[in-house]
């Protein structure tokens, strides 16, 4: 079976988005043990590379960067930016 554009792209998706979810979730646990952070600039870039909608996901499951406004209307405007971009390839390219 041969591997298209489209089925590598859905595995780039479904990655970045767990990654994403599990990003948020590690942060939330080392924010709760005083430990090491992970940088609020990976997680929004792991948001821009495909994985907003984990990321956004993750936000909420874990009551993680809900307080700060950047990330309660940014990663909401990735996601919809990506939604938009991925609504206008698949009604222009095919």
């Amino acid at each position: 079976m041969p591997i298209t554009p489209e089925t590598l792209a859905l595995a780039w998706l479904v990655l970045a988005n767990a990654v994403g979810f599990l990003l948020m979730g590690a942060d939330k646990v080392r924010a709760k043990r005083d430990a090491w952070r992970i940088p609020e600039r990976t997680l929004f870039l792991t948001a821009l590379l495909g994985g907003s909608a984990g990321v956004w996901a993750g936000m909420y499951e874990f009551r993680h960067k809900t307080r700060h406004w950047y990330f309660v209307w940014g990663v909401p405007l990735i996601l919809a930016a990506q939604l938009l971009l991925l609504f206008w390839l698949k009604t222009n390219l095919l």
